[in-house]
């Protein structure tokens, strides 16, 4: 069995808190009658955003403890591209993870003309000595690779040691409410991620920091096309509230599906592991290389065979899937025998009868 490292992740209780946080944010910032309102449109004069986005913005940064928020068009590629941009200029230096690099973080280093340094994050003697040639440090906070088991906050902390003038920017899409601490939270000087992975509406970036760099992505970004209008920060903030407890719940089916699977619960199915491979799931290993063919079988008996926001709120039934491209890469041979399961929000039940029956189908055909 290939040994798969996770992340630390919130209970239930740390969840419902976190959910009470969240709100005691929102008391501090809107009367229960603005709270109550849809929000506003347009550029505000002297100001140039929405008043009703700019104060889910102040929630948002109260919430992660950090000095400033902006929300940005673009969802989470969209806030890793504008805080990179505020940080970096065309052809600079960047440290990478020596590993295979999430397709759209791939496609923004190539526009931005930007050197990739690879560094293998797990050795934080190799990555204080490459900090003298790189202008920012850019961290993925879910798994790159299924031998990833780097602890980010150790990572963060030997970097601001070594050089703290070296911004430390954490794309963290699929670890908020799920990780205790997200990248700001553990020392670095931005995190982005995707209000859309956490039911909000679609397009949605959220980029929470230091305030120099987000003040010059708010100032950059002046056209009114490209703001966040007050309505849709409402619709993410109301979703944003919701989220943390669904994921604990989330959580706790997944494990609960691992450990069955490992009971030998589905024929068919050799071992089981928690993953952190983008989202919080299971990886499972089927005794034959049919993969494909079982996962095309889910899809009759109520299982999602592809993502929509992996876990947007659009995702109700129980993803199994493919496992991602990255996740992969340096092993492509166990792609045909592995499949990615998330419960999103259903029983651990409704997975195993759905894995049963397709596993079942499949090897009868």
């Amino acid at each position: 069995m290939i040994r798969i490292s996770t992340l630390p992740t919130m209970t239930r209780e740390q969840a419902v808190q976190a959910q009470f946080a969240l709100v005691d944010a929102i008391s501090h910032h809107f009367s229960g009658t603005e709270f109550l309102s849809s929000g506003d449109y347009g550029v505000t004069p002297g100001r140039g955003r929405p008043n009703q986005t700019m104060k889910v913005e102040k929630v948002l940064a109260e919430f992660f403890g950090t000095e400033d928020c902006v929300l940005v068009r673009g969802a989470g590629t969209g806030g890793i591209r504008l805080a990179l941009s505020a940080c970096l200029n065309p052809g600079d230096p960047i440290m990478l993870h020596k590993a295979p690099i999430y397709t759209t973080t791939k496609e923004t280093i190539r526009l931005m003309g930007l050197k990739p340094v690879f560094v293998d994050y797990h050795d934080l003697a190799e990555v204080v000595r490459a900090l003298s040639q790189v202008k920012v440090v850019y961290v993925q906070h879910s798994r790159q690779q299924m031998r990833d088991e780097y602890d980010v906050g150790q990572l963060i902390q030997a970097v601001k040691r070594a050089h703290p003038d070296i911004p430390v920017l954490v794309d963290d899409n699929y670890t908020v409410f799920k990780v205790p601490h997200i990248g700001v939270q553990l020392g670095a000087d931005i995190s982005t991620f995707s209000g859309f992975k956490l039911l909000g509406p679609e397009g949605i970036g959220i980029v929470v920091g230091k305030q120099a760099p987000l003040e010059m992505i708010k100032k950059r970004n002046y056209s009114g096309g490209g703001q966040v209008q007050g309505p849709e920060a409402m619709e993410l903030l109301r979703a944003l509230v919701t989220a943390p407890v669904m994921c604990a719940i989330q959580t706790e089916q997944a494990a609960e599906i691992c450990s069955r699977l490992n009971d030998g619960e589905v024929p068919g199915i050799e071992w089981a592991q928690l993953s952190n491979s983008q989202s919080r799931n299971v990886i499972a290993k089927l005794s034959d290389p049919i993969a494909q063919p079982v996962i095309e079988a889910c899809d009759q008996f109520g299982g999602a065979i592809f993502p929509v926001g992996a876990e947007s709120k659009y995702e109700v039934l129980p993803m199994i899937y493919r496992v991602s491209g990255s996740f992969v890469e340096s092993d492509p041979e166990l792609a045909p025998y592995l499949l990615r399961i998330n419960p999103m929000r259903s029983g651990a039940g409704l997975v195993i009868d759905i894995l049963k029956k397709s596993l079942h189908q499949v090897n009868r055909s």
